[in-house]
């Protein structure tokens, strides 16, 4: 089945708020601070849209970067597209704060997920989950940068001077948060035990707030958050990382061959800059900025490689 017709994303979203105030937990939820998105209940402008309880939707999942809220208006009209191109339907499943996203593959809490390299890397050797497509960012390129933020006014110039500071990782298993920006710190002879102290934040937004209330005196983000905040004065960029390659999308093991297939044909032919712009919600703040592209299995070699010299594969490294 397919959704017929279109409505202003302002619409869809007044009517879920709506619905929240006026049905409560069915259609959002909280849980842990997080807030949760069930799409088997969509607004048309004219009814509410039942799914049947025997149609099984595709969960779609990801690892926390913005606010929720932000996160949830970006997602919904992106899965909408994909019930259109694939006839399956789709729901978010937010990660929620005392879950791994990786795990969740495990699991069987979701079919789908938008996660960088790292859990990627990690949710291919834990439960065989199968990458399909890397993101292009807005250049069209696979491939994205970490940046070190600090305070606008403060003493921090270069990498060399957060040494004996403190400083703010994303979320644990970010490639973007905390893989890039240990490597960047490991390169000029920083580790965590040089840090006056550090943190995981959960997400780039958080740390990134944790930089601009001034908690802390550094953090690693990604590159596009990092130079929108720059542009409005919030903070300043110490240094860029070299280019990684991207995020992408992957499946669970135990979602069917024809399934995968023909998601990852949609997921290909996704033209977020053009055909499709349509109805999208900041997609530019997403790290597939300009659609999706064919992911080798060799792809996120160096991802493992950094993963296995900051000790974070140790599973890896004990194999025969």
């Amino acid at each position: 089945m397919r959704w017929q017709g279109k409505m202003p994303l302002k619409v869809t979203i007044f009517i879920i708020l709506a619905l929240f105030f006026s049905f409560g937990w069915p259609m959002f939820y909280k849980n842990d601070g997080r807030k949760m998105i069930d799409l088997e209940k969509r607004a048309s402008e004219e009814t509410v849209v039942k799914r049947k309880m025997d149609e099984k939707a595709l969960k779609f999942g990801f690892a926390p970067r913005l606010d929720p809220i932000e996160e949830a208006k970006i997602y919904i009209p992106f899965l909408r597209y994909l019930e259109k191109e694939t006839g399956y339907k789709f729901e978010i499943r937010f990660t929620k704060s005392s879950e791994d996203v990786v795990d969740n593959f495990g699991k069987g809490t979701v079919d789908f997920a938008a996660i960088g390299p790292v859990n990627s890397v990690k949710a291919k050797e834990k439960y065989g989950a199968v990458c399909l497509v890397r993101g292009l960012n807005a250049q069209g390129k696979a491939e994205y940068r970490s940046a070190i933020i600090a305070w606008l006014d403060g003493d921090i110039k270069k990498i060399e001077d957060i040494h004996d500071k403190s400083f703010a990782f994303g979320d644990e298993n970010s490639t973007q948060g905390h893989l890039i920006p240990r490597t960047m710190l490991f390169d000029v002879g920083i580790t965590l035990n040089d840090l006056r102290k550090y943190t995981y934040a959960g997400s780039h937004q958080k740390c990134a707030e944790l930089v601009i209330s001034k908690a802390y005196r550094a953090g690693g983000i990604q590159d596009t958050l990092a130079k929108s905040l720059e542009k409005k004065g919030l903070i300043k960029i110490i240094a860029m990382s070299n280019y990684y390659p991207s995020s992408g999308i992957s499946a669970n093991k135990d979602v069917g061959p024809k399934v995968i297939e023909v998601v990852k044909e949609a997921l290909l032919k996704f033209d977020p800059t053009g055909r499709d712009k349509e109805g999208l919600y900041h997609w530019e703040k997403t790290e597939m900025a300009g659609g999706f592209t064919e992911y080798h299995d060799s792809d996120y070699d160096v991802i493992r490689k950094a993963m296995l010299r900051l000790g974070l594969l140790p599973e890896v490294e004990e194999q025969p």
